[in-house]
């Protein structure tokens, strides 16, 4: 288990914004271009060359990505990035409703790499990079599970069966989802009592600064629990 695995940062819940916002993620900047930018890139690539890379199916009839998000099958078009899903009852597509997903996505098959990790799983700040960003990702993503979950496992739970996640041996509570094929993340919650308030964690298979820079990661944690919110509205 990380040492860093009962850490939570005190940051402030106040602060308005995701992630994306405030790291710029949209911005015009050497790391960090806007959609349109992305969209071209998406345009220019070789789409068999993503297949291969990634390993993920290519169909060149439909001129379609076959790709898995959060537990959901998705279809993406080559070369207008238009997304559809494959019917689950998942009730809610992520891929389809949140921009900063859609942003992880098409970096993810610019820029990703096929690749699995050793079964470790690392904090945030044990990433290579793990200095950059932490405070933002402290606040938006671990302070924001805490707050959102920590005093209502139950509906957590419900959540977390809705869209098939596993459970995992850590925390009061804890499940792992797949973003992406063979990128795994844990959520794990302690739950609050009357001397303590409810504090969390987020860990990443240790493969991801393959394919992931330290913004994709901050971003990603805001995207997958603002999916868990709209899901859970879902289930009721």
């Amino acid at each position: 288990m990380s040492s860093d695995l009962n850490e939570v940062k005190s940051v402030s819940l106040s602060e308005e914004g995701s992630v994306g916002d405030r790291l710029g993620y949209e911005k015009d900047s050497k790391e960090r271009m806007p959609w349109e930018h992305y969209l071209e890139e998406f345009r220019k690539a070789d789409p068999k060359e993503i297949s291969s890379r990634l390993s993920i199916p290519y169909d060149e009839a439909e001129k379609s990505f076959e790709l898995p998000f959060l537990g959901s099958v998705y279809y993406i078009s080559w070369p207008d990035f238009h997304v559809t899903h494959k019917e689950d009852k998942k009730g809610f597509y992520p891929l389809e409703e949140m921009v900063y997903a859609r942003i992880l996505t098409i970096r993810f098959l610019l820029g990703g790499m096929k690749s699995h990790g050793t079964g470790k799983m690392k904090t945030y700040r044990e990433m290579p990079w793990g200095e950059v960003y932490l405070r933002q990702f402290d606040g938006r993503c671990i302070k924001r599970l805490a707050f959102s979950y920590g005093n209502r496992l139950k509906a957590f739970k419900a959540v977390m069966e809705h869209i098939q996640a596993v459970p995992v041996n850590h925390g009061d509570l804890a499940y792992e989802i797949e973003i992406y094929p063979d990128y795994q993340v844990q959520m794990i919650l302690w739950e609050g009592d009357d001397e303590f308030p409810p504090s969390s964690q987020i860990l990443f298979s240790d493969n991801f600064p393959v394919s992931f820079q330290a913004e994709d990661m901050a971003v990603m944690g805001d995207v997958i629990i603002g999916a868990l919110k709209a899901f859970g509205k879902v289930t009721g």
